[in-house]
């Protein structure tokens, strides 16, 4: 069983990020947009100094939104005990490059758009790699126990000038203790990294497990979002929206770093 059972990092606060934006420094942390309440005003503030204060926050927060219109706060999550930094370069992560062999399941076109949170702007943030792994249709990782030593299912892009990153591979199965989740990490420099996991909807992973090869496991037994922890440190903002066309899915995920 995955052994992630550890949040790093927290959801920033509306009040948090707007002293982000005014700091001098800030550690690296998954932020864009923000969210939270603004703190109430002092009891001691007349009805005056009340409404000007209530005024200016909300010019405020209201600057940053508009700066900032498609950011999302986003934990970050555990490493968990499966990542191997294999350094594979590639966008097509479903074979294993030893052998050639495709791992099966249904397709899965996965983008990442990468910002980077400067003074009140989230910028494309370029060069960054971003590595990608998870499980097959069966619940198996490679490159630890019986799949040591093949790659299937790892690998990482890095972002082009408009901070995308993308991959095609399957969506992933499920094994004993975890909802369906995907493990991503962001590296924008050699000596800093994010590290989260992205999750699905249970009825979409319903309906795909319906097919071959899921369909050889089956659904009992599956862990539901809201009975895994580390699925519910996430507060909501590292669910995937996934479309289907044809026999293909496909979700986008958006993340600004502040740095």
């Amino acid at each position: 069983m995955d052994n992630d059972d550890a949040q790093i990092g927290r959801i920033l606060s509306r009040r948090e990020v707007l002293a982000l934006f005014g700091g001098s420094s800030v550690a690296l942390l998954a932020a864009c947009a923000p969210g939270g309440a603004l703190a109430s005003p002092s009891p001691t503030a007349t009805a005056q100094q009340t409404s000007a204060a209530a005024a200016t926050a909300a010019a405020t927060a209201s600057a940053v939104a508009t700066a900032l219109p498609s950011c999302i706060v986003r934990p970050a999550l555990t490493e968990g005990p499966y990542f191997v930094d294999e350094k594979l370069d590639r966008s097509d992560i479903r074979s294993d490059p030893a052998t050639g062999v495709v791992r099966p399941g249904a397709i899965l076109n996965l983008n990442f758009l990468v910002s980077r949170v400067s003074g009140s702007a989230c910028t494309a943030l370029s060069g960054a790699m971003v590595d990608v792994w998870h499980c097959d249709a069966l619940g198996a990782y490679s490159d630890v126990d019986s799949a040591r030593g093949q790659k299937f299912l790892r690998g990482f892009q890095n972002t082009d000038a408009s901070g995308t990153a993308k991959f095609m591979t399957i969506y992933p199965g499920w094994y004993q203790g975890r909802a369906v989740h995907i493990h991503f990490k962001i590296r924008p420099t050699a000596s800093s990294e994010f590290t989260s996991q992205l999750f699905f909807d249970d009825a979409v992973s319903t309906q795909v497990f319906a097919q071959a090869p899921y369909s050889q496991k089956g659904t009992q037994g599956m862990t539901r979002n809201t009975s895994d922890g580390i699925f519910n440190q996430s507060a909501g903002k590292l669910s995937l929206s996934v479309t289907k066309g044809g026999d293909v899915y496909s979700a986008t995920f958006d993340i600004g770093l502040a740095s």
